[in-house]
């Protein structure tokens, strides 16, 4: 199943606060954000049609967080409706930067600048090939 969508350029995943998600204050859990972010991710790359499971069973090749830098702007709640945004920006052989926000209705609560890399078995860093350098870029067929 796919979730969220690409327009113009950014996936948006949409997602709400469980009970589960907050801590003794009923606010969101600081960690949960990058989970939430780590959604955000995958979804975007199952949308554009890349299947990490598939690339880890062929070639052994999976993207890992390199840097992330965040800031933690405003709180969530219990039972809000919240948005993951995901924006590709820019990729250079192995690495691949994105920017994402956690947002509740238009204001943000929560940002991050990612960077992954896509390494193979081993570990070791490995160019992106063309066709998902391309996928990523957003540039089409």
């Amino acid at each position: 199943m796919l979730e969220g969508s690409i327009v113009d350029g950014t996936h948006r995943l949409e997602l709400r606060v469980h009970y589960e998600d907050t801590d003794f204050s009923d606010f969101v859990y600081h960690a949960n954000y990058l989970k939430f972010c780590e959604r955000g991710r995958s979804d975007f790359l199952r949308v554009l049609g890349l299947d990490q499971k598939a690339m880890m069973a062929g070639d052994g090749l999976m993207f890992v967080v390199r840097r992330m830098v965040c800031d933690f702007l405003k709180p969530a709640r219990f039972d809000e409706e919240l948005t993951i945004e995901t924006v590709p920006v820019e990729q250079a052989g192995a690495r691949f930067e994105m920017r994402q926000k956690v947002l509740r209705g238009a204001e943000a609560l929560f940002t991050a600048e990612v960077t992954a890399v896509l390494i193979d078995g081993r570990g070791k860093p490995r160019r992106l090939p063309p066709e998902m350098a391309r996928l990523l870029s957003g540039t089409p067929s």
